[in-house]
């Protein structure tokens, strides 16, 4: 975030830049990564209808519940306040600070009872997806959106060494998470988002759910696990073996870790998004197991764990200084074990990818 509360004018003079270049009359952000990128203000959806809006010309108005008006203050100083009383309707009070001609843009994830709201009370305008606007803005991060994501991806870095110290046998996926989710916190993070543990068969699912399966010695186990400190999101995943490691399961693992250097090879100012994907799934083909490789290389990441730009086949975006993203590849092998490698990495002004994950990519043994 801003070191300061005059980070986030110019964030929103350029937002409205782009209103004017488009000519689209406002921009609607309801509570979410926009909101918080615009304004500062960080706070979950509920059923009371709160709503940024920014007109072309750059004025900003926070509409909110009339009691939660303090709050908005402390979260916001330096944008206007309109506030509504429980009995009124908060669509009307949006419509009427929407100023000029054509269409609006809404929040991506805003809540589609608040979007049908807004449009019965704005009914003669086009409704578009804000990202037309924040889509460009936060791909590209400034320095202090740099530092914050090497903040929080060296207190995932802490969290991983922490859990190698922690027994894995005889104990639950689900108690390995909640391990993980408190040495997240012990570490810096303010918010812990998920803990994937997928032991033995269970680590050919990527997004496994950690349940309670007992890990058991000989088991390969896929470690994903992420949060937030100050909004800014972690994404880390390594793989490690409950005792001696056995042939294949080092095998795949040298596979997906040679696959994701190839990819931090490929990453590189002006390369397109998907050439990385190819980089890392060239790899893995050529060793055979390219039809196990079942999602894309990786994705942005920043305010939302998973925003642009994708590193997937089909997008030719090319990359830029500032754009921060992961790479993840992995082998998942059904009904006997996965393996994934995931690094945040960001194109630095030379135009190559640092990592900001340092933890050992190695095939770590644990007890």
């Amino acid at each position: 975030m801003p070191s300061d509360r005059a980070g986030f004018a110019p964030r929103r003079a350029r937002a409205a830049a782009e209103l004017r270049e488009r000519q689209i009359a406002a921009l609607l952000v309801s509570p979410g990564a926009d909101l918080l990128y615009l304004s500062g203000y960080h706070l979950s959806p509920s059923e009371r209808l709160t709503c940024l809006v920014l007109d072309a010309d750059g004025r900003a108005t926070m509409v909110c519940p009339a009691f939660e008006a303090p709050r908005a203050t402390a979260g916001a100083p330096d944008v206007e306040r309109s506030t509504w009383q429980e009995t009124e309707d908060p669509f009307a009070l949006v419509a009427s600070l929407v100023r000029g001609t054509g269409p609006v843009a809404v929040a991506d994830q805003m809540w589609a009872g608040f979007v049908i709201g807004l449009q019965k009370a704005l009914p003669q305008r086009e409704f578009r997806v804000a990202s037309v606007i924040t889509r460009e803005l936060r791909m590209r991060k400034d320095a202090g959106e740099i530092e914050a994501l090497r903040l929080v991806s060296e207190s995932a870095d802490r969290a991983y060494a922490g859990i190698l110290e922690r027994p894995f046998a005889g104990r639950t996926e689900r108690e390995i998470g909640a391990d993980l989710a408190a040495l997240l916190r012990a570490e810096g993070h303010d918010e812990v988002g998920f803990t994937i543990v997928g032991s033995g068969a269970n680590g050919a699912s990527p997004h496994h759910e950690p349940g309670d399966r007992r890990i058991a010695d000989g088991d390969t186990v896929v470690l994903d696990f992420g949060g937030a400190m100050r909004g800014y999101r972690s994404d880390i995943t390594r793989t490690v073996h409950v005792g001696p490691s056995g042939s294949e399961d080092q095998k795949v693992h040298d596979v997906v870790r040679r696959a994701q250097d190839a990819g931090y090879a490929a990453a590189r100012k002006d390369a397109s998004a998907e050439s990385v994907d190819a980089a890392s799934r060239r790899v893995i083909d050529e060793a055979g197991y390219g039809a196990f490789f079942i999602h894309r290389t990786g994705h942005g990441i920043g305010l939302d764990g998973h925003e642009h730009p994708y590193l997937v086949r089909g997008n030719q975006e090319r990359l830029e200084p500032g754009m921060a993203f992961s790479i993840e590849p992995g082998i998942y092998l059904p009904g006997r074990f996965g393996v994934r490698i995931e690094d945040i990495a960001v194109i630095d002004a030379d135009g190559s990818a640092r990592p900001l994950n340092r933890a050992d990519h190695a095939f770590a043994r644990v007890a």
